[in-house]
């Protein structure tokens, strides 16, 4: 079953802890006892009240809540015993013992198991009486100038002194006058070591150890190591002063040798030790052990890992480290920045506002809370270091860059932090290697990174004539297996505009992809061709691989949309051609058509003929200057409210909605003869794309009040105070295609492109009088004026049936729905898809659509009552209205079916009541029917009986097999499950209380 994990603590380090615990899809909640306002409802992350003192009320909690791991964060419960007692009380908790924590919580005892076992470390001695301090200090033959509490004192108990008399009193600071309390009943007075400290910590299961990337973290408060010391202002990670070699030294040296002398001791330790070295001319040497993560390197080590955390813990504790590793990022690095409160280390001000914060999270930075409250809604601070903005980047300056500016954005007054973190790894790299490639700007390995990244992505674009096999110098396209005779290439390039531009501002890269295709295959569709393959062109400045990424595969997700390859591309990282941030993209497709079935045909074209326009998804990828300088005037951001498109959608959001791409859906009917021209509507609108394709002595007349226009038109011609002429010239005006068809075909093709996309006979063509315009658009302003609600921008927006959608498999059906929820007339929105199965398909389609996903893995747990409570959770979680089950091979629960009654849609591949459960179509097969189908109906606690909301018959011919009549049969669903979501999310059918239908127009069932 899923887990529960208890986390303990309330910093920065804790909220690290949680954030990556939650990430692991064995996790269903992490409990932070206390937390703050980071850990308090955020996702599956809450705050727990339990007293994580009192070892027995929190042993007794962890069994009532069923939570399977406690997590401790900081110093104290462990030194107090909190892993032997829980663990004694059979509640699994990851640390060390209390006795294993005397590593941290007596330095006294530290430096002498050191000594005994041959860990290098500073010289010292260990004094209960501050005259026997001073007189070592002042004896020494050495500079005994650090004097440390040999208690725990919160990361601060420790003075390095300038000079021999500073250091004695320091002495009778920590020991007379208690400044550290009871922490400085000893002290241990230490050598002043000189060289670059680093902190290398490791997992250990008490035999082997594993260790992290070395980090460093910065103890002065200000910039250039100046000011009091601190709890620690930031730190990144890796360090480039700690070679792989010198690396392997602390390992055997430091870290194997503490965990091999802890086990001789009787004394094993497990969890994670952390070792805080010197590194001296000498070598390496230890200047303090903890038993725990440290606060902020926690926050810098966890971004870097790659494997999962809790499975991590699970090897620790199990003693299985050895053949299972933890996995770290390569070739990254992080920075966090500590944002501290005024005067901090001193007294400071709490209830301080803070802001900014989810604009932070939305750039793709982390924040990670630490002195912080929530307060009437906001956050607040609540102690001396607030919080810590990470970021992860591809060199240490880039996320160095990153961080501080997510703290330039968060409004923080007063607030004290470093804007100088990594200062000595930068100065080492700039001074311990010649100039590299790389250092021009030019990151080889990031690139050859990103082609390992997408080469599976092609190779899911295969297609006959061609494998898509990324690598070569050139790529190969067979012609003749992909079934052509006499073809003719067509090929077609673009780009996408400053669309761009709006992408890069709102870092949303993915669907940028499907826009550079659909450009391309649309123009190449004009002539009649099938797209064969497409290569794409990504430039930049500095290559991120993670947008590179995003963007090109969301090249390939739209190859495999549009039926063509991607048979190649180039990666140009260019610097000082392009600012920070920015790239460029340019696509081209190589098409195929048979001679005899190249269009346009002119010599057929005819006054009279109808005019079809297929449905754009907005305003596709031409106009964007336009769009922008319209938005400026408007003064609206891409982050505000969208005065149209969908409710709760922002500006951003609306404007990088996907072009269309028409492939799949036009090539079918291009082959049969019916189309005699088709016009992709693109940079130059109405006016100038559909007179391409047309003979020059025909003219174009539109009406439209004949389609539907997007409502974002009637806004940007509004706003803009633009003209007819600018409107039809610049914008596709809710058309991306227009097809040329003989009156007596036009209903037969408009009735095969509204089976599966939005279209309308929009006009027809004229004989063109001399002097008079090619195109002719009439009723414009009408259609724009009566867009609807969003016209107006003061109109209450329909609200949108909250859809989740539960699925096991490929998701077929879900990318039908998706479809159809993603109309402008759909009243359903689709807020979470769920699996039973992590990996599969459908959560990817999910993800590509910008919808959130959850995996509920059914072998996780005990009963089918506790897997349905969870799926019960996530729908309430996510405020959902009605669920859809398509393909989810899971039989729910009756006390789920029940409380979901009404809600719940399903689709079978019979016309029911006919061949229920399994194996619908053989047993259609079987009985020898000559009609099947499909049904959507409600569910009801019977398999397959609930009441029916559509069903579509599908005729079975003699030749079919069990395959064949599926492959037919799943073509229906796509038509049917869409209809039933509209009709069931509009409130036209809906579940009378005696289990038949009702119509909102009639009572009858």
């Amino acid at each position: 079953m899923a887990e529960k994990v208890l986390v303990v603590g309330s910093g920065g380090r804790e909220h690290a802890l949680a954030w990556k615990l939650a990430q692991s899809p064995q996790i269903q909640q992490v409990l932070v006892a206390p937390g703050n306002a980071g850990t308090a409802n955020c996702g599956k992350i809450s705050n727990s009240e339990v007293s994580v003192s009192n070892h027995a009320i929190l042993a007794q909690f962890c069994k009532d809540h069923h939570v399977g791991l406690v997590v401790v964060g900081p110093e104290v419960p462990l030194a107090a015993g909190i892993v032997d007692d829980l663990t004694a009380a059979g509640v699994p908790c990851f640390g060390p013992s209390a006795k294993a924590a005397q590593l941290e919580a007596s330095k006294s005892f530290s430096k002498a198991f050191m000594e005994r076992h041959g860990i290098p470390t500073a010289r010292y001695g260990s004094f209960t009486d501050p005259q026997e301090a001073c007189k070592y200090i002042r004896t020494a033959d050495f500079p005994a100038l650090v004097v440390k509490a040999s208690g725990l004192a919160a990361g601060k108990g420790v003075i390095v002194a300038p000079d021999q008399d500073q250091a004695c009193q320091a002495v009778m600071d920590i020991m007379q006058d208690r400044a550290f309390g009871i922490a400085g009943e000893t002290v241990v007075v230490e050598e002043l070591l000189e060289g670059e400290e680093v902190s290398c910590l490791c997992f250990t299961d008490g035999s082997s150890v594993s260790p992290m990337p070395p980090a460093q973290d910065h103890k002065r408060l200000q910039d250039g190591d100046l000011g009091p010391n601190t709890g620690g202002m930031g730190a990144y990670c890796p360090t480039p002063q700690v070679s792989q070699q010198l690396l392997q030294q602390i390992r055997e040296m430091v870290l194997q040798k503490t965990v091999d002398g802890m086990k001789e001791e009787g004394t094993p330790y497990v969890g994670v030790l952390y070792a805080g070295l010197m590194l001296t001319k000498q070598g390496p040497k230890v200047l303090e052990f903890n038993c725990r993560f440290g606060d902020p390197e926690c926050q810098v080590l966890l971004p870097l890992l790659k494997s999962d955390l809790y499975e991590v813990i699970l090897n620790t504790v199990n003693g299985k480290l050895v053949s299972n590793a933890p996995v770290w990022h390569q070739d990254s690095s992080a920075v966090t920045v500590v944002m501290a409160s005024a005067g901090y280390p001193g007294s400071y001000k709490k209830g301080v506002e803070i802001t900014g914060l989810s604009q932070v999270q939305d750039s793709g930075l982390q924040v990670f809370h630490a002195g912080t409250a929530l307060k009437e809604g906001g956050v607040v601070s609540s102690g001396g270091r607030v919080l810590t903005v990470t970021a992860v980047g591809p060199s240490l300056e880039t996320a160095l860059q990153a961080a501080n500016q997510g703290v330039a954005a968060i409004g923080f007054p007063g607030a004290v932090y470093r804007r100088d973190i990594g200062h000595r790894a930068i100065a080492h790299l700039n001074q311990h290697r010649g100039l590299t490639y790389k250092d021009s700007g030019v990151d080889i390995a990031a690139g050859n990174k990103l082609v390992d990244m997408i080469k599976p992505l092609a190779k899911a674009t295969s297609r006959a004539g061609c494998n898509a096999e990324l690598g070569g110098f050139a790529g190969l396209f067979d012609l003749k297996a992909a079934g052509f005779v006499d073809p003719i290439l067509v090929s077609g390039t673009d780009g996408v505009g400053t669309k761009l531009k709006i992408a890069q501002a709102c870092s949303q890269h993915g669907g940028l992809g499907q826009d550079l295709v659909a450009m391309c295959v649309n123009d190449v569709l004009a002539q009649g061709a099938e797209p064969l393959f497409f290569l794409d062109y990504f430039s930049c400045g500095s290559l991120d691989v993670d947008i590179a990424a995003s963007v090109v595969g969301g090249v390939a997700k739209a190859c495999e949309m549009a039926g063509c390859a991607l048979l190649g591309g180039e990666t140009a990282e260019m610097p000082g051609v392009y600012a920070p941030g920015e790239y460029d993209l340019a696509g081209f497709c190589v098409g195929a058509v048979e001679r005899g079935a190249l269009l346009p045909r002119l010599g057929d074209i005819a006054e009279g003929d109808r005019l079809i326009g297929l449905a754009s998804s907005g305003v596709h990828s031409n106009g964007f200057s336009l769009v922008r300088k319209v938005l400026e005037r408007a003064n609206l951001s891409y982050s505000s409210p969208a005065p149209f498109g969908k409710s709760g959608q922002t500006v951003g959001e609306v404007l990088l909605t996907p072009t269309k791409i028409y492939s799949r859906l036009l090539l079918p009917i291009l082959r049969s003869g019916a189309v005699k021209a088709y016009a992709h509507i693109t940079g130059g609108g109405l006016l100038e794309n559909i007179p391409r394709v047309l003979p020059q002595e025909l003219a174009v007349d539109l009406d439209a009040s004949r389609w539907s226009m997007p409502p974002v038109f009637s806004w940007l011609q509004k706003e803009g105070g633009l003209s007819e002429e600018e409107m039809t010239r610049t914008f596709n005006c809710g058309l991306g295609a227009v097809l040329v068809v003989a009156p007596l075909d036009a209903q037969r093709v408009l009735h095969q492109l509204q089976a599966h996309e939005e279209a309308w006979i929009v006009g027809s063509l004229a004989h063109k009088q001399q002097g008079s315009e090619p195109v002719v658009v009439r009723n414009l302003k009408h259609s724009l004026l009566n867009v609807g609600p969003a016209s107006g921008g003061d109109s209450t927006p329909r609200k949108r049936t909250r859809v989740a959608v539960l699925i096991s498999g490929t998701g077929t059906n879900l990318q039908a729905l998706i479809e159809q929820a993603k109309r402008p007339s759909s009243s359903a929105e689709i807020v979470v898809v769920i699996s039973n199965r992590p990996g599969v398909q459908g959560l990817k389609r999910a993800s590509l659509a910008g919808i959130q996903t959850r995996v509920v893995d059914h072998k996780l747990y005990g009963s089918r009552a506790e897997f349905d409570g969870t799926i019960d959770r996530v729908l309430e979680e996510f405020g959902v209205e009605l669920v859809c089950l398509a393909g989810f091979m899971r039989i729910l629960t009756g006390t789920f079916v029940k409380k979901w009654n009404g809600k719940l849609l399903n689709i079978h591949p019979s016309l029911l009541p006919s061949f229920k459960g399994v194996n619908a179509q053989k047993q259609a097969l079987q009985a020898g029917v000559r009609v099947a189908g499909c049904t959507v109906h409600f569910v009801a606690e019977e398999v397959d009986a609930g009441a029916i909301v559509v069903q579509e018959a599908v005729p079975v011919l003699g030749s079919d097999t069990e395959e064949s009549l599926s492959d037919r049969i799943r073509e229906a669903e796509h038509r049917a499950f869409p209809a039933a979501l509209e009709l069931v999310a509009s409130g036209a059918v809906r579940l009378g209380e005696d289990g038949h239908i009702m119509w909102k127009s009639s009572s009858q069932s």
